[in-house]
């Protein structure tokens, strides 16, 4: 008889981001310099210069790199919260619900807020994005 045990999904396997905000996103960072796109983090990653902005995460939502000074003040907002990752709260990162990104003005503030980071950073060399 097979085992009936729940199947563990480890933060490597392949997870499908949301297209359609994927596509969202894409329209307002559209214009930035050195922009590229790269599956990480189990989503759809902007890179400003190389430097993680936004993405489309693969457990929905969006993942938002900011100044990790900032962290704590944006945290305190609805449908936002201090990524964890490998069971560690990681300041910088945040994890915004796709509530929270319903409408174009609250996707925008955090698109500006990903891009505005990512660009206050220096960039990557090409080989290395």
């Amino acid at each position: 008889m097979p085992s009936q045990d729940p199947v563990e999904v480890t933060e490597n396997e392949v997870v499908a981001f949301d297209e359609d905000l994927a596509g969202r996103i894409r329209e307002l960072v559209g214009g930035e310099k050195a922009l590229t796109e790269k599956r990480m983090f189990g989503g759809l990653a902007f890179l400003i210069g190389g430097n993680m902005a936004i993405s489309a995460s693969g457990q929905g939502g969006l993942l938002v790199r900011v100044d990790p000074g900032k962290s704590d003040k944006l945290a305190a907002g609805p449908h936002v919260e201090v990524a964890i990752m490998r069971g560690r709260e990681m300041p910088g990162w945040l994890r915004v619900d796709a509530v929270g990104v319903k409408t174009k003005p609250q996707l925008q503030r955090w698109v500006d807020e990903g891009v505005a980071y990512a660009r206050s950073l220096p960039g990557k060399p090409s080989g290395s994005r």
